[in-house]
């Protein structure tokens, strides 16, 4: 059984441009997700699924300088560039992250990860129903339920988002939720737009090293409660 991390990342993000390639600490974005999703337990491999266009060439060129596997695929048709990721990787198994989430949590997708394998699942995640912040996603759905949505998704919404087409239809798939024992939904450690890039840089900041977890980051807001407060007015796009 091959469950195969992929980290969708473009240029092309329509609010921030290039952002996956922003720095944080020292280092670009992209590199503390392929860092982090490296550290998931129960995994295979960490690839990341990059857009075939030109404008995404030196991206690609970034992730292979810091050691990771690439795939092209798609601009538009995340779905089929996942499909692409899988053909490429043979992944029984596919965990899905983006390219603009620092501070993925290693112990929370691990839990995810661990859900799924319980078996019974075909689809397994932490935003089914959202408890924690913004910035953990973490999906883990069979290479197979993925095939099936390439084959029949016809909504931009289900070829753009690459999972609804499965959690939408639970009288089809088995889906199975990670809840938080806290629910802390209302946090922003995503990066859509300047605001959210600033608050993770400070962030950043205040943690030693990389192996910071959960609770080091709420410690630091709470020593420091007007960093929450940076991009709380910032609205997350909805899959449809």
């Amino acid at each position: 059984m091959r469950t195969v991390v992929v980290i969708q990342a473009r240029i092309g993000s329509s609010r921030l441009r290039g952002k996956v390639l922003a720095d944080i600490g020292g280092r670009p974005m992209i590199a503390h997700v392929i860092e982090r999703a490296s550290r998931i337990e129960g995994i295979t491999d960490v690839v990341v699924a990059i857009p075939d266009l030109t404008e995404d060439d030196g991206l690609a060129s970034a992730v292979r300088s810091l050691g990771a596997p690439v795939v092209r695929g798609s601009s538009d048709d995340v779905l089929e560039r996942y499909l692409t990721s899988v053909d490429a990787t043979d992944a029984d198994v596919v965990v899905r992250v983006t390219a603009d989430c620092p501070f993925l949590s290693p112990r929370v997708s691990s839990s995810v990860v661990a859900a799924y394998a319980q078996g019974d699942a075909d689809y397994a995640s932490n935003t089914l129903e959202r408890s924690y912040p913004r910035g953990l996603d973490t999906e883990v759905v069979s290479a197979e339920a993925l095939r099936i949505a390439g084959r029949e998704a016809t909504d931009p919404a289900e070829r753009e988002h690459v999972t609804p087409f499965v959690w939408r239809r639970p009288e089809r798939f088995a889906l199975r939720s990670v809840r938080a024992a806290t629910d802390r939904s209302a946090l922003r450690w995503t990066v859509d737009v300047e605001e959210d890039l600033a608050l993770v840089r400070a962030i950043h900041e205040e943690l030693e090293g990389e192996a910071f977890e959960v609770e080091d980051i709420l410690e630091v807001i709470e020593r420091r409660p007007e960093l929450a407060t940076r991009n709380a007015d910032v609205a997350q796009k909805s899959v449809d």
